[in-house]
């Protein structure tokens, strides 16, 4: 997960980039049905990356952002939450939930710190990652690129450099080939419309470059997809996009577009909705994500408007989450179980309507660094980085609530979600034009 740091710096025009929505139907918009359950073959997971939880990271671009204080950094990288360390006790943790996908990233800086040496210690260690989230009976969901690349690659120019995408899929194909055959859903990029924002903020980049960087992501994914399918053959590839509500055209133009015909699933990343009457989510560009008023509903709609325009493909929630504030319980009241239950609520309903989702994962299993800090904490278990030495893993009142969820194949027939629908919300215009319905009491 990336916080929508400085979505505006890179607006380019995104005005002229927006996607037309086509408008749902009134019948179809807010609690008026009951739920179905998921399907019995649904992949409930939960998500993690590298950088943001190993700790104790090599040298990349984000371990020099980290100790530059580059924008929106305000906590030292220190340890993260060492994951690297605790994975065991945490993949123990995932299974305990009853998932069965386990989402983390292979990290090349870690793997391939000086060019064409790679670390026997960090190979030795992502092969016991896989071999237990395999033998926890959980399939890897790899992504090959969460917005880090190593030191070496940085001082040739990162992404500007056309030496890179050739360095990428070398890495890639060597990733690959070590865990083919292991059942593994792989991501290429994460979110490669945040990714080239941050490049764009933190490098900083020029426009030239932000645009060079951006044909070099497309090139590349496409190259890997057909990589990635010939030498594992039958393993699903994507590259999860991150929802930007009024800019999500401009999001989607960075990658998703361009890559349609070369993605197994859509895999879509839904934090923060928008309406006429809720335009909080600009606390998230602003480094504040906690400050969003949630709006589970969008979910809806955004999972219904990315099947209509690619009937073809499944959909898988690869993210979703609710940020809280080091920890501390909301003004409003809203905690993260009523956020869990009214998202899978809304996922519910997309199934019910004939939306494809094949599966979801929570971000995440732990608070990890949030891309500068350490204050923005999405885990189901909470972790003090800053204040714990031993980095302890408290369970919140959703890991029970995620449990529950998983049994019972989604929340009960006759839920009522706690938030009520959105009233003119940007991810269907069409509700613009009746009145909020609220769910029926049950």
């Amino acid at each position: 997960m990336g916080r929508r740091a400085a979505v505006t710096a890179l607006a380019l025009a995104a005005s002229s980039a927006l996607v037309p929505v086509r408008p749902a139907r009134a019948a179809t918009r807010a609690g008026a049905a009951k739920v179905p359950k998921v399907p019995a073959n649904f992949m409930w997971g939960v998500a993690t990356s590298g950088f943001q939880a190993e700790g104790s990271f090599p040298d990349s671009n984000w371990t020099r952002y980290a100790a530059q204080k580059k924008p929106g950094v305000t906590d030292p990288y220190k340890n993260s939450v060492d994951f690297r360390h605790h994975y065991p006790e945490d993949i123990s943790r995932a299974r305990a939930l009853g998932v069965k996908v386990f989402r983390t990233s292979i990290e090349w800086a870690r793997v391939e710190p000086k060019r064409g040496r790679r670390d026997p210690a960090a190979l030795a260690y992502y092969d016991d990652l896989v071999r237990r989230i395999r033998a926890a009976g959980m399939r890897p969901m790899l992504t090959l690129d969460h917005w880090v690349v190593p030191g070496w690659v940085v001082d040739q120019g990162g992404w500007t450099n056309p030496r890179t995408v050739g360095d990428w899929l070398d890495e890639a194909a060597f990733v690959v080939r070590r865990y083919r055959g292991m059942g593994v859903i792989w991501i290429t990029f994460n979110e490669a419309s945040q990714y080239l924002v941050r490049e764009f903020t933190d490098e900083p980049l020029t426009a030239a470059q932000a645009a060079t960087m951006q044909a070099a992501l497309v090139k590349t994914h496409r190259a890997a997809y057909d990589l990635i399918h010939r030498l594992d053959p039958g393993a699903p590839v994507s590259s999860n996009v991150a929802y930007g509500t009024i800019l999500n055209g401009f999001m989607d133009g960075v990658l998703f577009d361009h890559v349609t015909d070369k993605l197994d699933f859509v895999g879509v990343d839904y934090y923060y909705g928008a309406s006429l009457t809720n335009t909080t989510a600009t606390n998230a560009a602003t480094g504040e994500p906690w400050k969003v008023d949630p709006e589970p509903d969008g979910l809806y709609y955004v999972l219904r408007n990315y099947q209509r325009r690619l009937p073809r493909l499944p959909l898988y929630v690869v993210e979703n989450g609710f940020p809280t504030d080091n920890g501390k319980a909301r003004a409003d009241g809203y905690t993260r179980s009523q956020h869990l239950r009214d998202h899978i609520y809304w996922l519910q309903r997309a199934i019910g309507d004939g939306v494809k989702v094949v599966g979801y994962n929570y971000w995440s299993l732990t608070d990890n660094y949030e891309w500068g800090g350490y204050r923005p904490r999405f885990g189901l278990y909470t972790v003090d980085a800053l204040t714990d030495p031993k980095l302890t893993r408290r369970p919140t009142d959703a890991v029970a609530t995620y449990r529950g969820i998983i049994a019972g194949r989604g929340v009960p027939s006759g839920y009522t979600p706690v938030r009520k629908p959105a009233w003119c919300t940007v991810e269907d215009p069409s509700t613009c034009l009746v009145p909020t319905p609220t769910p029926p009491a049950q």
